[in-house]
């Protein structure tokens, strides 16, 4: 059974840093390309961060490039985001999805950004 679970969410104050995970089970997690999503009320979902199964190379939305850093550990069949200089339009639920075939996502953590 395919599983991704995150977490790391929370609240917290801009210029803030949060680090979320994504714990993957039931799939070759090494063979998968890894995203983060994300999405606001009334918005459609939109890409944050995608990394290659090797995590050799990654890509980044223009409005995260610099403050965010998409990692993978295979050993754990872990995927991360590190989050710097948070900003309040960077209050979403994040969502981890694996790509290879077809997709497969988790159920979403909340961040919410404010003072």
């Amino acid at each position: 059974q395919v599983q991704l679970v995150e977490s790391g969410g929370g609240l917290v104050q801009p210029g803030g840093s949060l680090r979320l995970s994504c714990a993957t089970s039931g799939f070759t997690f090494s063979s998968y390309r890894m995203s983060w999503y994300r999405q606001t009320p009334g918005k459609e979902r939109e890409l944050v961060a995608a990394i290659a199964g090797s995590g050799g190379s990654t890509n980044y939305a223009d409005s995260v490039k610099g403050r965010f850093t998409i990692s993978r550990d295979n050993a754990k069949n872990t995927l991360y985001l590190q989050m710097n200089s948070l900003k309040p339009e960077d209050t979403a639920v994040y969502y981890c999805k694996a790509f290879r075939v077809v997709d497969y996502w988790g159920q979403g953590t909340q961040v919410t950004v404010s003072s």
